[in-house]
């Protein structure tokens, strides 16, 4: 496999159901995404991106088909395989922020590192309050910030541990237009300083527009715009 992919999958199927009520949210989904790309996944509520999503991020398993991570294929791994796989390769950010109401700002950023009983890099954390514009908030708690600022939280909390990939699932879903635009600024400004890749899901067309390569997901089939590559 090319030392350039990072992700890599062949022949995807993820069925629900059975009979009447099959529904095939992954239909031969094949896909290679290079390291340091920017991907944005559009489509219909339902059309199968989140399940995408979270096949790749193996939060997911499909029916049938493989995922590879830097060549190595995670479809066959144990559960405690997959586990540190999602702690220490992958960077998750949602549209709910699942912040820890008891926990202020640098504790809920921090929170993967504890789990995985891991010190943090201070000097990465301050990197990340600066990136984010957290600085002043560090000791503030989820109910004393903005709508905004709790994307910012659970932005840096998914960067903490310095992942290779990040799986953004409509991440400004919540947020107003001047406030998604300064997420995808520090979307954008985080995987070029840091060499990441981006996978993002979202149904803003003018944030699409910004990715590397644009792929639309209609009934379980992933097909990519054209002239989207740049």
């Amino acid at each position: 496999m090319d030392n350039n992919i990072i992700i890599k999958t062949d022949s995807l199927f993820k069925q629900y159901g059975e009979g009447e009520t099959k529904v095939m949210a992954l239909d031969n989904v094949s896909l290679e995404v290079g390291r340091g790309e920017f991907v944005a996944v559009t489509g219909e509520s339902g059309s199968g991106k989140t399940t995408l999503l979270n096949v790749i991020g193996s939060l997911d398993k499909p029916t049938s088909g493989k995922v590879f991570f830097n060549g190595d294929e995670i479809t066959r791994k144990s559960d405690n395989e997959l586990s540190t796989y999602r702690r220490r390769s992958i960077g998750f950010i949602f549209q709910s922020y699942n912040l820890i109401p008891v926990l202020n700002v640098e504790e809920n950023i921090v929170l993967p590192l504890n789990l995985d009983s891991t010190e943090p890099d201070m000097a990465y954390l301050e990197e990340l309050l600066e990136l984010t514009g957290l600085k002043s908030k560090r000791r503030n708690y989820p109910s004393e910030l903005s709508g905004g600022q709790q994307q910012r939280v659970a932005f840096a909390r998914a960067l903490i541990h310095k992942p290779e990939l990040i799986l953004a699932d409509e991440p400004t879903g919540n947020l107003d237009s001047k406030n998604s635009r300064e997420m995808i600024e520090i979307l954008k400004s985080s995987i070029k300083k840091y060499a990441q890749t981006l996978i993002l899901i979202t149904h803003d067309l003018s944030i699409a527009a910004q990715a590397d390569r644009i792929f639309r997901m209609q009934d379980g089939v992933l097909t990519e715009s054209e002239g989207t590559l740049r």
